[in-house]
């Protein structure tokens, strides 16, 4: 009987596993993705970790010409490459018009090149679109936005191209205990990035374009 019940227990054990196994694989599979260029990628991938429904965010490069490009290379201009993170989201939860509409208020569109102190062309936005309904929907968040704000949008809509993902080290920089030096001595990467955004005028310029309309700022 103690064997018979260990083998039931087996089983149950087994299918809770594979039930479990299934549901995971099940919310991955429906899993959608977005490809924004906002400026520094550090930045954009901090913002959109913290929405509700987004599951991953990968800093990376794409919309250029250069195969396998490093952040070295595209620093130097002419891949044609922009800085840029991949969202990956669960449309029950987050659809891409809500993704889009956090976007274009986290950023400068009227700036055609860069963004804050940070000049070229890796760091200009963009909505990278795979196919006609996305297309549709950044047009739509575009023209809503540009309504809004009374201003002139410079944020082109273009066609998804490979995308790479970048070097480790700028995965959740944002976020790192790992130490770097910077002009201010040792610091953490957490540390260095909150400076280096607040120095840049990131928060300042978003604030001051969209007002309480901007979604990652909190506001007094």
């Amino acid at each position: 009987m103690r064997i018979f019940n260990m083998r039931i227990a087996a089983l149950a054990g087994a299918v809770f596993v594979g039930l479990i196994a299934q549901t995971i694989y099940a919310q991955a599979a429906k899993l959608e993705t977005a490809v924004l260029a906002g400026g520094c990628f550090w930045c954009v991938e901090s913002d959109f970790e913290s929405v509700p429904g987004v599951v991953d965010v990968v800093s990376g490069y794409t919309g250029g010409t250069t195969d396998n490009p490093t952040y070295k290379k595209i620093s130097k201009g002419g891949t044609g490459h922009y800085e840029a993170v991949e969202i990956s989201y669960d449309p029950d939860r987050v659809s891409y018009a809500q993704l889009l509409h956090l976007f274009l208020r986290s950023i400068d569109p009227t700036d055609a090149g860069g963004q804050f102190c940070d000049r070229g062309d890796s760091y200009r936005t963009a909505i990278f679109v795979d196919g006609a309904d996305e297309k549709a929907a950044a047009a739509a968040a575009i023209a809503e936005a540009q309504t809004t704000l009374g201003l002139n949008i410079v944020t082109p809509i273009l066609a998804a191209s490979r995308f790479y993902d970048a070097e480790a080290y700028h995965q959740d920089y944002y976020m790192s205990k790992k130490i770097v030096l910077t002009r201010r001595g040792p610091k953490s990467k957490a540390e260095a990035y909150k400076f280096y955004r607040e120095a840049c005028g990131r928060d300042a310029r978003v604030e001051a374009l969209w007002g309480s309309d901007a979604p990652f700022i909190a506001h007094n």
